[in-house]
């Protein structure tokens, strides 16, 4: 919380610290989002929600899907989910456990 009457040296600290905490968090995201691309059966594929999603409708089923480089790729719907699915989890995990020890040192 802002105290106005800080000092002008005391109000740059803690504008840079707050732009520190935001960049931080920022780069936090870009980490994470890059760590949900991976490779499989031929093409490149970005764990998301909405491909989860997608993928669990078909069951077992062989679908065509358009992978990250627009690229058609046949791949069993279930197994492709499933590796999505653990993909999806670790890396959100992991970007947890960061996210709340930025928000500590805060």
């Amino acid at each position: 919380m802002l105290n106005y009457g800080m000092d002008t040296d005391a109000l740059i600290a803690h504008s840079r610290a707050r732009l520190s905490h935001a960049a931080q968090r920022r780069l936090l995201q870009e980490k994470y989002q890059a760590r949900m691309v991976f490779g499989w059966n031929g093409g490149m594929f970005r764990a998301t929600p909405e491909m989860i999603t997608f993928l669990s409708l078909y069951g077992d089923q062989r679908v065509v899907i358009e992978d990250l480089y627009h690229n058609p790729t046949e791949v069993n719907a279930a197994e492709l989910c499933d590796l999505m699915r653990a993909r999806w989890q670790e890396q959100m995990n992991a970007w947890l456990c960061e996210h709340q020890t930025v928000m500590q040192n805060r």
